[in-house]
């Protein structure tokens, strides 16, 4: 390996990866000899790419598609991939094509923070809870483009929700409980549902907090907007349902194992549906106005997400996955399509660090044997800066199951990437991937056939036709860069089948032109990443953190992510969180980099802390990096309910914008401290010398 290796895998050639590129050879009597060639393949050609993976990852259809994709089918309007098929999302979830399940073996393990409420389904079990699920959803007038709500954990009761309301050609659309009743109806009320299943309490960080409160103000308001139903799910004994509560505000309202147990006993029918049926609704981060609710397809979705779970992550029926995410964010949809690869599933609700503080994943990994862990970067750059190792030998783990990390949710420290060879078994694939809500999936994956290399995305996924745009181009002329490792836009060049579908409600096709198609022209998707590609050849990614939160003094650009991994390198014990953003008012010359720091309990913020901070920026980095101001972020860093840091709300109240936030944003207190930092930093510099 070079020094800038960390992983190769050990048996290339036994993966499913590379028998489909034998499988390509053969088929068309080619001679691609690594990943490099697989991908210029795919995205090359598109149609027969797309078509063999539908056939060699396995999706069941009962009417086979006309044609993959139209010739010459542009980007903008969406075009419509695998015209003329039938098919159903959940079955395929369900009854996994390609994949040998034993129907009593276990699905779904759904796991707390409580070590004795460990709850095992298994594939019978599952199916015909969603044929109970199914069959009492359409007694209660479900039926094709009805929307279904979840307000609900990570559980197996919200996993057969979704799959029910996909049984039945519904849309099925998931709120976290840990969202604000403001930020649920600023998304809900857009989107009108039928049915709302809801918990009646969580447990996080070791206490039990009731939902009923917030969810009977939702289904107050949603009443008005076409609300009938209310399932409470009763997660937790000790709380009550409050079901009159509920029906007195007009709604009918069931537990959620007595709405199942009124099902019929009709068997399991799964609605035939063509590719392009709007499946899920997720939304964008809506930090300075309503969240967009961005619809996907079924056929897009589950195509791509077993592209990727089957190819890029090697997922079988051997395979155990846990992705550590909330029911809001596009990794669920994402870890629970592994159902189709036979693979089972943990689903987690809690905190990561309960009840056994930082060891408390791991010992989940190791107790429930699992093989593919999915978490955000934040959490694996907590371990580093607590110097966390979970194999070594006082901690008596097991993770000799544990194949691969998964990191997303914001670029991963090069140090890091480091440190998780350090703290997991070094035979585990770490990945971090990108992608997003916008395509419910990735454009840069994992991959068996390369390298894990310090600080880099290992690829490009295949038939992803991505490339790297001059950020100073127009739409009327787009220009890629045109130096291998220059930094750019990330874009994307050839359709694909996890575009969304459109934008839902009233103008959503302009709304989805004007979020992906206006930057650079109709034919090439902007996906508002900040990336370089240091070797076109490999293919591997660098995220620089987003495009439009650029920073850019002196004219040159780079992105708050090299900052971010300076502080996590060599700050970790004194700085908890920071953000880093560039100001440019009307009368400034030039832009200024501004960092304002969180710091640790314990930990104060002086001038030495300035200093020293500034001093390793221009070692690290470069002086023209070091930032301008850094200061403590009094109010702390402004974050949508996700946990991503809204850097760009941020910039443009420091640049004297007018900014209207609403209940997207997690913590407004901190971005209501940024305004009165930039007043008072205004005041200071009218103040004459």
């Amino acid at each position: 390996m070079t020094a800038s290796e960390l992983w190769r895998h050990s048996d290339p050639e036994g993966t499913q990866m590379w028998k489909f590129l034998q499988h390509v050879n053969s088929k068309y009597g080619l001679s691609l000899a690594d990943y490099p060639d697989l991908y210029k393949w795919s995205v090359d050609n598109v149609a027969d790419f797309w078509g063999d993976v539908w056939h060699f990852a396995g999706i069941k259809a009962s009417k086979p598609f006309d044609q993959v994709l139209a010739p010459d089918a542009p980007m903008f309007p969406r075009p419509d991939f695998f015209a003329g098929a039938r098919l159903n999302f959940a079955e395929n979830l369900l009854f996994p094509a390609n994949a040998d399940v034993d129907e009593d073996a276990v699905a779904v393990i759904t796991a707390t923070e409580d070590d004795n409420a460990l709850t095992e389904t298994t594939w019978a079990e599952l199916r015909d809870q969603v044929r109970r699920c199914s069959n009492a959803l359409r007694a209660a007038g479900v039926k094709e483009n009805s929307v279904v709500a979840g307000f609900v954990a990570n559980h197996v009761q919200a996993l057969v929700a979704l799959l029910s309301a996909a049984t039945l050609g519904a849309i099925w659309t998931g709120i976290s409980p840990d969202s604000g009743v403001s930020a649920v109806l600023d998304r809900l009320v857009q989107i009108r549902p039928q049915v709302l299943f809801s918990d009646n309490a969580t447990l996080y960080n070791g206490k039990e907090w009731s939902g009923k409160a917030k969810t009977l103000e939702i289904v107050e308001a949603l009443k008005q907007h076409g609300l009938e139903t209310v399932v409470i799910i009763k997660g937790l004994p000790n709380f009550e349902t409050g079901l009159d509560e509920f029906r007195n505000l007009g709604v009918r309202a069931e537990e959620h194992d007595s709405f199942l147990s009124s099902s019929t006993d009709q068997p399991l029918v799964f609605t035939q549906l063509p590719p392009s049926h709007p499946l899920y609704v997720l939304y964008s981060s809506g930090t300075t106005g309503l969240p967009k609710a961005i619809v996907h397809t079924a056929a897009g979705t589950l195509l791509q997400h077993k592209k990727e779970l089957y190819l890029h992550c090697s997922l079988s029926p051997a395979s155990r996955m846990l992705y550590f995410t909330t029911t809001s964010w596009m990794m669920h949809h994402w870890s629970v399509s592994a159902l189709s690869c036979g693979a089972s599933l943990v689903l987690y609700s809690g905190s990561p660090f309960k009840p056994n503080g930082y060891l408390s994943l791991p010992i989940l990994l190791s107790k429930l044997r699992v093989t593919h862990f999915g978490t955000s970067a934040a959490y694996l750059t907590t371990l580093e800066a607590n110097s966390v190792i979970p194999i070594a030998s006082e901690h008596n783990l097991d993770l000799s199951r544990l194949e691969a990390i998964y990191s997303t949710a914001s670029p991963l420290p090069p140090s890091t990437f480091s440190f998780v060879y350090q703290a997991f078994p070094s035979r585990v694939n770490l990945a971090s991937i990108t992608g997003g809500t916008d395509i419910i999936s990735l454009f840069g994956a994992p991959c068996p056939l390369l390298p894990v290399k310090v600080g880099e995305i290992q690829c490009a996924g295949l038939g992803m036709a991505i490339a790297v745009m001059d950020s100073a181009s127009s739409s009327a002329e787009p220009e890629l860069v045109t130096t291998e490792g220059e930094e750019g836009d990330l874009v994307c060049l050839k359709p694909f089948p996890c575009q969304p579908l459109t934008f839902f409600g009233p103008a959503g096709q302009d709304k989805y032109r004007s979020a992906y198609f206006e930057r650079f022209g109709e034919n090439i998707w902007h996906h508002g990443d900040f990336v370089k590609i240091p070797d076109s050849k490999t293919g591997g990614l660098v995220m620089l953190g987003r495009s439009d939160g650029v920073l850019k003094p002196a004219g040159v650009r780079f992105g708050s992510a090299e900052i971010y991994n300076v502080l996590t390198r060599h700050f970790g014990g004194e700085v908890e969180d920071a953000v880093c953003v560039g100001r440019r008012r009307e009368r400034d010359r030039d832009e200024t980099v501004c960092l304002f720091v969180v710091m640790k309990e314990g930990k104060g913020f002086d001038e030495g802390v300035r200093r020293r901070i500034g001093e390793v920026v221009r070692r690290e980095l470069s002086a023209r990096h070091v930032p301008g101001v850094i200061e403590e972020a009094g109010g702390g860093v402004p974050k949508t309910g996700n946990g991503k840091k809204i850097e760009v709300a941020v910039k443009q109240i420091l640049s004297g914008m007018q900014v209207r936030t609403n209940a997207s944003v997690a913590n407004p207190e901190a971005l209501e401290w940024f305004k009165g930092w930039a007043r008072r930093e205004e005041e200071r510099e009218r103040l004459p010398n």
